[in-house]
């Protein structure tokens, strides 16, 4: 149980002591997620007010909330709602060019450092996966691999460890791609794949740009690296800052990307026109510095870019409690999607920090806290229904509801959660997943009535068109010479054959009836 004193200063609530652990001001950055901590070894809750003022970006208001359901005659998310993703850079920007354009790019990833998602994971993507359904616009999902890879060598000062060589980090990516599909993505507008697959062609061209664009202490400065760090790991940004440009996937927007030696020889430049295309990133706030760097120099591009929109979480708790976040490397800070019920509830009871009082009677008197009490922020999170949530949250602070009651609330929600979830996971397959990987033109049709249209389609412009076939048959002959015998993350022209099968499979899966997301 909480104390009261967690109870009357929740921006300061001490959810763990640690007498040992030296006084240290909150750290978030893509590498660190921690609250500050106090001379005594209190560890704080995040100051997601203070994050806004260092990191710059802009609080998300009830009137970008408005705008949203007023561009897209749709309510906005829960999660929009109840300021989970509480932050944006552009976000209006990329209303406008919704609005007056017609479409965008949706982009987000993931770091696959286990085999089995947690609930934190599933947070972004859940909430990606309804933008993708609102706007009907294309999504790119990267599985960092590589990233994970340097980074678990880097903390290991070099040292190769049983069980982290870079296959390992690709067999949890494959791992986990099918866990993001489990959540039920469209596979005709859905392209997900991994650094260590798909590297190559136009998005190696833009890697290399970029990386020519970004200085050693620039990269230091973001990222708190110094020179015990490997050059993998410092030039592993520019892969996950180009990963948002459109022009890095020709493919998708059904042109060709050039990948082998003759086009090279002949000159094929990038496509122009999908440098046009803005893009908007759903992501936890510990990623923005890496598109805080990529905003920076869009324009400098050859084919300039405009600046990527961001709409910012904040992270879901540890079990233990306020100041940090759901890790995978800890088994008791976290709800793992591969859970079992008894597991759920095991970890819940056991683990999940209180906001309730001392004693049954001070509890009944004075109430408790819903804002510091684990169970009620999952609550928050994956409970659709805004009054029950309310209620909920109300009768805590009288006193009303105690905390084994929330906690069984919560235990009901997240049991179900993860259930479905499991059900789907089972259904997805090597094939399914390869379906997803496989680079093809995807199917979207954004806003139809746009007040500035352009080009219903970059392939459809007389230059694209034109260029698009004139180079379409060789670029499909060559791809298929390409592919036969190498991995490329397009696969053999036999996977490819296989993963056509797939995906009808596949988009059966997306269109099962499942719980809200």
């Amino acid at each position: 149980m909480a104390t009261s004193e967690a109870v009357s200063a929740p921006p300061a609530v001490k959810a763990s002591i640690d007498p040992q652990k030296p006084a240290q001001q909150q750290q978030i950055d893509p590498y660190n997620v921690g609250g500050e901590v106090d001379e005594t070894g209190a560890i704080k809750a995040i100051d997601y007010d203070r994050l806004i003022q260092d990191f710059g970006v802009q609080p998300l208001t009830p009137d970008h909330l408005s705008r949203f359901e007023k561009v897209t005659g749709k309510p906005a998310h829960r999660l929009m709602r109840r300021k989970l993703f509480f932050s944006h850079r552009d976000f209006d920007k990329i209303l406008d060019a919704y609005e007056e354009h017609g479409t965008f790019m949706l982009y987000t990833g993931r770091g696959p450092s286990s085999g089995s998602m947690h609930l934190g994971h599933t947070v972004p993507f859940l909430f990606t996966k309804e933008l993708q359904e609102i706007f009907d616009v294309p999504l790119v999902i990267m599985l960092t691999d590589d990233e994970k890879y340097l980074y678990t060598r880097n903390k290991n000062d070099g040292h190769q460890k049983v069980g982290a060589a870079p296959e390992d980090f690709l067999n949890f990516a494959h791992e986990n791609i099918k866990d993001i599909l489990a959540l039920g993505f469209d596979m005709k507008k859905t392209f997900i794949y991994t650094d260590y697959e798909f590297m190559g062609g136009h998005f190696y061209r833009n890697t290399s740009e970029f990386e020519s664009l970004v200085t050693m202490n620039q990269a230091s400065g973001a990222f708190g690296f110094n020179g015990s760090t490997n050059i993998g790991l410092i030039a592993y940004g520019a892969k996950q800052c180009v990963a948002a440009f459109p022009s890095s996937y020709p493919e998708l927007f059904g042109l060709p990307d050039y990948r082998a030696p003759d086009y090279a020889a002949e000159g094929k430049r990038r496509h122009k026109s999908l440098a046009s295309i803005p893009t908007l990133i759903p992501c936890a706030i510990d990623q923005e510095p890496y598109f805080r760097i990529l905003r920076d120099r869009c324009e400098r591009m050859t084919d300039p870019h405009p600046k990527t929109s961001l709409i910012l979480s904040k992270f879901l708790t540890a079990l233990q409690g306020p100041g940090g976040k759901m890790s995978a490397s800890d088994p008791n800070s976290a709800i793992f999607m591969s859970d079992t019920p008894k597991q759920i509830k095991d970890k819940i009871n056991k683990h999940a920090f209180s906001g309730g009082r001392e004693s049954l009677e001070e509890h009944r008197k004075l109430g408790g806290n819903p804002d510091v009490d684990v169970a009620f922020t999952y609550l928050s999170y994956f409970l659709e229904d805004d009054e029950e949530l309310e209620g909920l949250a109300e009768g805590y602070r009288k006193g009303e509801i105690l905390t084994g009651e929330m906690k069984k609330r919560c235990i009901a929600e997240l049991q179900k959660f993860v259930a479905d979830f499991q059900e789907r996971r089972k259904e997805v397959t090597d094939e399914t997943m390869r379906a997803y990987m496989t680079p093809r033109k995807l199917e979207f049709k954004g806003n139809l009535n746009p007040t500035k249209p352009r080009a219903p389609a970059p392939a459809s412009t007389a230059e694209n068109g034109a260029e698009a076939a004139a180079n379409g048959a060789s670029a499909e002959a060559d791809g298929e010479k390409g592919a036969a015998g190498r991995e490329d993350g397009r696969g053999t022209k036999g996977e490819r054959k296989a993963a056509k099968l797939a995906e009808k499979k596949a988009q059966k899966l997306a269109e099962r009836p499942k719980e809200e997301a």
